[in-house]
């Protein structure tokens, strides 16, 4: 008898709790039809795929330039690190790379060697800088370290991470083109310019990894509207409902998008969001990293989507100066840039960017509608249970 109730109130205790969590699902699926991907805020990374300096390179750059070691003396973690801890947007330096080998040699380790310092580990053992195709790294011949080399790399660990995490917020992949503009360093290898064909071949790349559906397109925003800045100004940015699980890829320079939008008005059939003038018919994406407040909530009240930074070349993280993080945190910037992600403080001192109460994601402080509760984003306790 007593067995029989003791069961019953197990029963009914679990059926209390599955009934709570069916509940919270749901909650979070009828929030998903009315929230868009422009009404959220998250947190970036900055240069995601930086591994930093070997030791020999490090004490070399100490040697011949110690400003320049101040400001690149970061490193992250990889990828999908990353991404389990919680970041939703991710940075992505690329370099053409049409015939393959043109970056295969690192001229900094030479030149360490040659100072009589140890050689260091081969940066590339796999040989994948050999191979035709985009490169990631910060700057050719010193600082290419990276935790996956070529562009198609980086995308494939991205997309097997979300396949894994069906459920994941939107992830915003932040592409930087990398080219010295016809004044190429002494001594270090000349970069192929980026030309209309050569963005063919980067949104090539990108469909090969990332199939049909799997990622959000201009196309898919501008949907009927004359321009995709008219799309996106009069709300045309698709719900969490139809973005879960997808990424969304953006250009950084703004430099480029007169080269991108070249023979693909308004970014028809192209696969990239340009960095561009607000109000141009491109426009749907824009980047303030030094912005004001009133200048990036005006900006997200209209309808783009706005990168900003926190902190730059390390600065900020060695003297734990919070002034630009706090800024930042208090816009309506939907991506909150920064090289102290959570799950990597500074190693000077606390200096980190994170939401409070551990949230992956919160809803925008400019422009949520209303009711929107932050915990039905993306939880931490849910993305953990899916690593």
């Amino acid at each position: 008898m007593f067995r029989s109730a003791m069961g019953k109130m197990a029963f009914v205790a679990f059926a209390a709790v599955t009934s709570a969590g069916m509940a919270q699902q749901t909650t979070q699926a009828e929030q998903d039809k009315t929230v868009r991907i422009n009404q959220i805020q998250v947190i970036g990374s900055h240069n995601s795929y930086h591994a930093g300096f070997a030791p020999s390179e490090r004490k070399y750059l100490e040697m011949k330039n110690p400003k320049a070691l101040r400001a690149l003396d970061y490193r992250h973690a990889p990828l999908p690190d990353q991404l389990n801890s919680g970041v939703r947007q991710i940075e992505i330096d690329v370099f053409a790379d049409a015939k393959g080998g043109r970056y295969a040699h690192l001229p900094i380790d030479d030149a360490a060697v040659k100072a009589g310092l140890p050689a260091d580990p081969n940066f590339d053992p796999n040989h994948e800088m050999d191979k035709p195709g985009f490169k990631v790294m910060h700057v050719q011949g010193v600082d290419e370290r990276s935790t996956c080399h070529t562009f198609v790399k980086c995308m494939t660990v991205v997309r097997e991470w979300s396949q894994q995490h069906p459920q994941h917020l939107p992830i915003f992949i932040l592409v930087e083109t990398k080219e010295d503009g016809g004044k190429p360093r002494p001594d270090m290898p000349a970069t192929e310019p980026f030309t209309s064909q050569v963005f063919d071949a980067l949104d090539a790349e990108v469909r090969s990894v990332f199939k049909p559906g799997e990622f959000i397109s201009p196309d898919e925003v501008r949907g009927n509207a004359a321009t995709l800045n008219d799309a996106i100004t009069a709300g045309g940015w698709p719900t969490l409902a139809k973005a879960r699980g997808k990424v969304v890829f953006l250009l950084d320079q703004r430099k480029v998008e007169t080269v991108y939008t070249e023979g693909h008005p308004s970014l028809k059939g192209r696969v990239f969001f340009t960095n561009a003038e607000p109000g141009q018919p491109d426009a749907a994406f824009t980047e303030q990293n030094d912005g004001s407040k009133e200048t990036i909530d005006a900006l997200v009240k209209q309808g783009y989507l706005v990168r900003t930074r926190t902190d730059e070349g390390t600065e900020q993280a060695r003297t734990n100066d919070t002034t630009r993080r706090d800024l930042a945190l208090s816009t309506g910037a939907q991506m909150i840039s920064t090289d102290y992600p959570p799950g990597e403080p500074s190693q000077w001192t606390p200096f980190v960017v994170r939401f409070p109460d551990g949230l992956i994601a919160r809803c925008n402080p400019v422009n949520k509608p209303e009711g929107c509760v932050d915990r039905l984003l993306e939880t931490p306790s849910t993305a953990m249970a899916q690593k």
